[in-house]
């Protein structure tokens, strides 16, 4: 009896956990929580904190608590292609951020400045080393020549930077000796970026008045490679967002036979379709990654992330994806007190659905 109890009370705080992590990053006990995760071996919390850590990056660097996070869980974040962060400069300097509060704590330790700059010195090229430089632009590269870190650690910068000219410059064969290992491949693979090149916001306002069946149509464009040399390929995306099901009105068919009635279908769904409007090029394989936004203990956040491989030709330009956000979560009828209490809406008056598309192109 004892150990069911037990039982039960570890599956009231692991739920209790997950729905709050959101509030606990915003009182500087993430990390805590990790620790406690992995003491107690509560997998789903602790990979609930992770992900938030991950598609969360920029507001999690800019918490005191990210000078807590130990050096292996920094390694194993930035080997991670979800990231979600603005650009590969952006996360470029967050690690920096948290080298330098972790220079502070080596200061506290080492007995002489010899020994703080070798330990310093082996920790940049640590955690550095994930950092993917071909993902910044040629612009980018050139302003880290003025990154202070860069300048006192030249000998190990260079060479990275140099790789990351080539991919701009279309040096294939040069490039393609990195690409036979895991580390090398990573190094040309983009993360999940919301940089205006490779992503669009996708916003409904005033949700609850929308009707049911309801279409809202996206445009926008995204370029189809992270190289400068090949900055002139764009491609046009339209999408269609069906928040509140999807209806296929009744029609007929005409064929060889005579007419054909189809009827009328209705799915209770959330349903993205991406439509390719003009293919750059004869075919073409993407990563479509969407952020769902959501809001927990009064923070807004990304809260999941939904992804999806396909392959764009002439004869297959659409891709769906169903059940984006579950159906009866999103669509929650008002409670007693007149409030909405999904976690998917977000703005000042819980009326406001906010998604982020992220297209990659996979080469």
């Amino acid at each position: 009896m004892f150990s069911k109890r037990n039982d039960g009370l570890s599956r009231v705080c692991v739920s209790y956990m997950c729905k709050h992590i959101p509030h606990a990053a915003s009182h500087n006990q993430l990390f805590s929580w990790l620790q406690y995760s992995t003491a107690c071996c509560h997998t789903k919390v602790y990979d609930t904190c992770q992900n938030y850590i991950k598609w969360n990056f920029e507001s999690v660097a800019n918490t005191p608590d990210y000078s807590n996070f130990d050096v292996d869980l920094f390694i194993n974040i930035l080997q991670q292609n979800d990231i979600v962060v603005h650009n590969e400069m952006v996360l470029y300097n967050c690690v920096v951020r948290w080298l330098e509060l972790q220079k502070i704590k080596i200061l506290q330790t080492c007995p002489s400045s010899s020994a703080v700059e070798e330990e310093y010195r082996l920790l940049v090229e640590k955690i550095m080393r994930y950092i993917r430089f071909p993902m910044m632009t040629p612009r980018e590269l050139a302003d880290l020549l003025l990154s202070p870190v860069i300048r006192q650690h030249k000998e190990f910068f260079v060479d990275r930077m140099a790789i990351g000219m080539k991919y701009h410059s279309g040096y294939t064969d040069q490039i393609q000796v990195h690409g036979g290992c895991e580390e090398g491949r990573l190094l040309f693979t983009p993360r999940l970026y919301t940089s205006d090149s490779c992503s669009a916001i996708l916003t409904i306002e005033n949700f609850w008045s929308i009707p049911n069946y309801h279409t809202s149509t996206f445009v926008f464009s995204s370029h189809l490679s992270a190289a400068e040399h090949e900055s002139h390929k764009v491609n046009e995306w339209l999408v269609d967002l069906y928040p509140k099901g999807v209806w296929f009105k009744k029609c007929f068919l005409i064929v060889w036979q005579g007419t054909l009635e189809v009827p009328q279908e209705i799915l209770s769904t959330v349903r993205l379709s991406l439509t390719c409007r003009e293919l750059s090029e004869r075919e073409m394989r993407v990563k479509v990654s969407v952020l769902i936004y959501g809001l927990q203990g009064g923070v807004e956040h990304v809260m999941e992330v939904r992804e999806k491989v396909h392959h764009f030709t002439a004869q297959d330009k659409v891709m769906n994806i169903d059940d984006l956000i579950p159906f009866n979560e999103l669509n929650t009828p008002a409670t007693l007190q007149g409030e909405k209490d999904t976690p998917y809406l977000v703005g000042p008056n819980r009326d406001q659905l906010k998604l982020n598309l992220v297209i990659a192109p996979i080469r």
